[in-house]
């Protein structure tokens, strides 16, 4: 085959053409649609449905009015009358946005104050605001340690706990889920390794089985070493403790004991953000630290407003935690007693175990048919026969709505051969 000259001001040669050739035919990101296939064909893949108008109870999903039975808004604030007005009003004193990150020139008022209430509202020194969980973690938690450290994680902790601790070079140790006594046999492991600081790290409740980690019991394993704390909130704030204060206040614990209580905005008040309460002098650190607060946007003002309006009705609304904890008892007795297997669920949180996925995929096709949406879960996000529902309860379901969602999964359930 004759050669192809290729000319050029510094270049004067020539390629085979069948090198050109393979050049030009290759397909860079095929490979992702085979990926994609793959999970298809094992039924992995996420199917996503769109949400047309606000997230309510009762919700319109590709056109189909259904009972909300997926949502992360747990106390129904999300459409709250007396946090749309405050964020309505936040935008014509403040405008849709601060044009800055917030170590530059985004830090406004309204985000100074959002910090200030929620430190009170956790009973703590100081608080720092993110642009959502996920960054929190990222951000703060390789900050926290170096090459010279140990990091010990619980072993079903969240994902951007994960990818935050792959962030680091530090020496890691993972202990078995919500267990305390191999936390301290990890803990002595690790203290043989003498890093110069060590870090326990746990959700506080655990986002696809709804149990709750056993706080008390960690501080206790890890005060002898000296370790820092961090727990990760995200689905216990608004949620545990008193009023909704979290996971720290559900134990009777304080920050001098929990150093880093990290949680969100965006499930149970309704809004969006990430946070980390503790002490002043880790909120100036992380402020000084950690990229993931330095090189992002701050909140629009609207968003602000709307947290600490949140904040506003915890403290003054008891009636929206109480609702969903009766709430979330009603339905976890009527699932089991039609038989369904409710995991380790102690939260809002309640998992309908099927096992394959499936079966899991089929319960939710089928009632989605006949009006609730209820999504799966399935590997990678849990283990291949751990698939499950995922119930997510919240305060704004009346009883009516859930006995209808009960019907609809005895029905179902039966039909898929669950029970």
């Amino acid at each position: 085959m004759a050669p192809v000259c290729v000319y050029g001001p510094k270049l004067r040669g020539t390629i085979p053409l069948t090198f050109a050739v393979k050049i030009m035919t290759r397909d860079p990101t095929g490979w992702m649609r085979d990926e994609y296939n793959k999970l298809v064909e094992q039924n992995f893949d996420w199917k996503i449905r769109e949400l047309q108008g606000p997230s309510t109870p009762i919700a319109k999903i590709d056109g189909k009015e259904v009972i909300m039975l997926c949502s992360n808004n747990y106390l129904n604030l999300s459409n709250n009358p007396k946090m749309k007005e405050a964020a309505l009003e936040a935008i014509k004193s403040h405008g849709v946005g601060s044009g800055s990150v917030r170590a530059i020139a985004g830090t406004m008022d309204i985000h100074l104050e959002l910090e200030r209430r929620l430190a009170n509202f956790k009973g703590a020194e100081a608080s720092l605001t993110y642009s959502a969980g996920f960054t929190t973690n990222e951000g703060l938690i390789p900050q926290l340690v170096t090459k010279e450290d140990a990091i010990i994680s619980d072993e079903l902790n969240h994902g951007s706990i994960i990818d935050g601790v792959r962030l680091t070079k530090a020496k890691r140790f993972v202990y078995k889920h919500n267990n305390v006594a191999d936390l301290e046999r990890v803990l002595a492991d690790a203290e043989k390794e003498n890093p110069k600081k060590m870090l326990v790290i746990t959700d506080g409740v655990f986002s696809m089985d709804g149990d709750i980690a056993p706080l008390d019991g960690v501080v206790k394993a890890a005060e002898p070493h000296g370790a820092m704390i961090y727990v990760d909130d995200a689905h216990g704030e608004a949620v545990l403790g008193k009023g909704g204060r979290g996971i720290v206040s559900h134990f009777n614990l304080t920050h001098k004991q929990v150093h880093f209580e990290m949680g969100t905005f965006s499930k149970a008040f309704g809004v969006m953000g990430g946070h980390v309460a503790g002490s002043r002098d880790m909120v100036n650190y992380a402020l000084n630290k950690s990229r993931s607060w330095l090189l992002s946007g701050s909140h629009p003002p609207a968003t602000a407003a709307a947290c600490i309006a949140a904040i506003d009705i915890l403290e003054t609304e008891e009636h929206h935690v109480k609702n969903l904890w009766e709430n979330r008892e009603y339905f976890v007795k009527g699932l089991q007693q039609m038989g369904f297997d409710t995991g380790f669920s102690q939260t809002p949180i309640i998992p309908a175990m099927t096992g394959e996925s499936s079966k899991a995929v089929a319960l939710s096709d089928g009632l989605f048919k006949e009006g609730i949406l209820a999504l799966p879960i399935v590997f990678p996000m849990v283990a291949r026969d751990k698939a499950r529902i995922r119930n997510m309860m919240t305060s704004g379901l009346s009883m009516e709505q859930l006995d209808i969602a009960l019907a609809a999964y005895e029905k179902v359930g039966k039909q898929v051969g669950i029970i």
